[in-house]
């Protein structure tokens, strides 16, 4: 007896998300998009959307094939077909002229000016078009894509590793390493994803690290962000690698006025990027760090830490998206240190809360991961540390 249809399409849209993921990290400012098409119950093409400029998914598929699909054919694709011209051609144009009858499609268009559109071209040429087959793994795959299209501006999420009581390290400091190796690994796999990784001065002056992605023996190297308002960072003659590497020129420091200018062109000088942002403050306010990223056509930002600098980012609403990797280790110290403060939440209906939630599980360590909702009375507790 063969599989009910909904069964079926299921199983060709993992596969499409799984060819999708073939671009994981290289398609900005476009999304992932994996197609495949199935003739007679068999997959016999694939193709996915490899990086801005190149051809989008659809056609890739299409000349994979190498031939006209045969009647009855299906196409699946994770990403409703585009319905304008662009750079590319209109894909939907591209399966028409195919002679394709049947499309399956996992998300909608989130750009609000093509939702929906590519559909009704499809249709309106006589394709039969089934949307929504696991709709909501289509979506999640472009996270960052579907900020960027709808806001303009890019999606900042954190990442923590923390204990079963929200602590990121010993009292004495000792943080090495509260996560698992596979949990580690995963980190590495988002960090290929995000176009951009961000820590405080805390961070690079702690644990001086790479910064650089290591996922199937490839290092791979994204815009490095080092907030340091007062260019801490920059004093000793020892300097940070991010500061040194063969990738210095993809580090940018994010500082203010308090920095000092001859640590700003020693930092230029050496082939570091500055991002001086006005500030009353010895702090770099987060909502003008988020325009000038737009700016620069950067969509997404993965901050990695320090503790203060992700506090900072929920206080300001600044965080748009959270992972969370926890591990079973219990520390039961008051003293242990929290990567989550600064706010004074007396009820429950004030806390921050996640949407969209995901979980995974990397050997012991479990992963949570969502977008960020803010209460309409968000308190910040002005004892807690001064932002200044």
């Amino acid at each position: 007896m063969d599989p009910p249809e909904n069964l079926l399409h299921e199983h060709f849209m993992r596969r499409a998300l799984a060819v999708a993921r073939q671009g994981w990290g290289n398609t900005h400012p476009n999304p992932l998009v994996g197609v495949v098409i199935v003739e007679q119950g068999e997959v016999v093409a694939e193709g996915f959307h490899a990086r801005d400029g190149e051809p989008h998914a659809e056609i890739m598929a299409l000349h994979h094939l190498e031939r006209l699909p045969r009647l009855g054919a299906t196409l699946y694709v994770t990403l409703e077909p585009c319905s304008t011209q662009g750079r590319t051609g209109a894909c939907t144009s591209a399966i028409i002229a195919a002679g394709i009858q049947h499309v399956v499609v996992g998300a909608t268009d989130p750009n609000p000016v093509h939702a929906g559109h590519g559909f009704e071209v499809l249709r309106a040429a006589g394709v039969e078009v089934t949307e929504g087959v696991l709709a909501d793994d289509c979506v999640d795959l472009n996270l960052i894509f579907n900020h960027w299209i709808t806001t303009q501006t890019p999606l900042l999420a954190a990442k923590a590793a923390v204990t079963l009581d929200g602590k990121i390290a010993t009292r004495t400091n000792d943080s090495e390493w509260i996560t698992g190796e596979m949990a580690r690994a995963d980190v590495h796999r988002w960090r290929r994803l995000f176009p951009a990784i961000a820590v405080g001065a805390g961070t690079i002056l702690g644990d001086n690290p790479s910064l650089t992605s290591r996922v199937d023996d490839e290092v791979w190297c994204p815009v490095r962000f080092v907030f340091d308002g007062l260019l801490r960072t920059v004093v000793d003659k020892s300097l940070p690698k991010v500061y040194t590497d063969e990738y210095k020129h993809r580090t940018i420091v994010v500082t203010t006025p308090h920095g000092g200018l001859g640590y700003m062109r020693k930092l230029q000088a050496m082939g570091v990027q500055v991002w001086n942002l006005p500030s009353s403050t010895m702090r770099a306010p987060l909502p003008d760090f988020r325009r000038k990223c737009a700016e620069a056509g950067i969509t997404g930002v993965y901050f990695e830490g320090g503790a203060l600098i992700i506090s900072e980012l929920i206080q300001f609403r600044q965080l748009d998206y959270l992972f969370v990797y926890r591990a079973p280790v219990l520390l039961g110290d008051e003293k242990a240190r929290a990567v989550f403060k600064g706010l004074r939440t007396e009820k429950l209906v004030n806390a921050v809360r996640m949407k969209n939630v995901r979980h995974a599980s990397f050997g012991p360590d479990q992963l949570m991961r969502g977008h960020v909702v803010y209460p309409e009375k968000l308190q910040v507790d002005e004892t807690t540390f001064s932002l200044g």
